[in-house]
């Protein structure tokens, strides 16, 4: 384990930072012994209570297992961790994980539409206005990453209008997740965020009250995107697994 001395200015959070880092890149694995609260304390130089509160925060975020009287031990994050984990995960090292970017494209394609069907099913007074001026919006934007704001503006709506909290927090988290990857997106994403008229069809079925067609018009616009992105990856990967020899 190859943890290094802490900076005093925020010492719980670095050494939550530096033992999830061990584990989310597989240099802990799933049922490895942690070293004692004391030995984390020595190596790390910081004190107990700084470690306690670190572990307790790893505990929470499903990475670490602390049993009373017993060692504290990795856990399968696979299994146990939450959403929240996703930003880290998708960013490690500095290099950009291909499946992670992989899972997010296709939980995007798969909520889109149902999100979409539910937003229409439901109905909410002045939703459909309210997607209508976004996409007034995104029509007379021209910089690439600024319609990217614009649809996730709209996609936020559409998910309000659904009024279910767990697509809710599943947004926030892949919103969080792909914000800062806008600007290396902006080729790839242009072919939908460049068309708002696919953005109209999905807010006008949403004001008809079109479930069924909220759905389709939804998967219309995702599709392409999805398509092209999941091609750049498998590329991406031949790539790398060639570069890697």
């Amino acid at each position: 384990m190859a943890l290094q001395p802490v900076n005093r200015r925020s010492v719980p959070e670095d050494v939550f930072e530096q033992i999830a880092g061990e584990v989310l890149s597989g240099q802990m694995q799933p049922g490895e012994a942690l070293p004692s609260e004391r030995r984390l304390a020595e190596v790390l130089g910081v004190s107990r209570p700084a470690v306690r509160e670190a572990l307790k925060r790893l505990t929470e975020a499903g990475l670490i297992e602390v049993r009373q009287g017993d060692a504290t031990t990795v856990r399968d994050f696979r299994k146990h961790a939450g959403l929240d984990l996703l930003p880290r995960l998708l960013l490690r090292g500095g290099d950009l994980d291909v499946s992670v970017v992989r899972s997010i494209l296709e939980t995007r394609l798969h909520n889109g539409p149902k999100v979409a069907e539910l937003a229409a099913l439901r109905a909410q007074p002045g939703l459909a206005d309210q997607l209508g001026r976004t996409v007034d919006a995104l029509s007379a934007e021209s910089d690439p990453v600024a319609q990217q704001r614009q649809a996730l503006g709209f996609w936020d709506q559409v998910v309000d209008g659904a009024d279910s909290i767990a697509f809710r927090l599943m947004y926030n988290t892949l919103r969080q997740t792909y914000e800062p990857a806008l600007p290396a997106l902006a080729t790839m994403m242009a072919a939908e965020v460049g068309h708002p008229e696919a953005y109209r069809r999905v807010a006008e079925a949403i004001g008809n009250g079109d479930p069924a067609g909220a759905r389709r018009a939804a998967q219309d616009l995702l599709q392409p995107a999805t398509d092209a992105l999941l091609a750049a990856l498998a590329v991406l990967e031949v790539t790398v697994a060639e570069e890697s020899r």
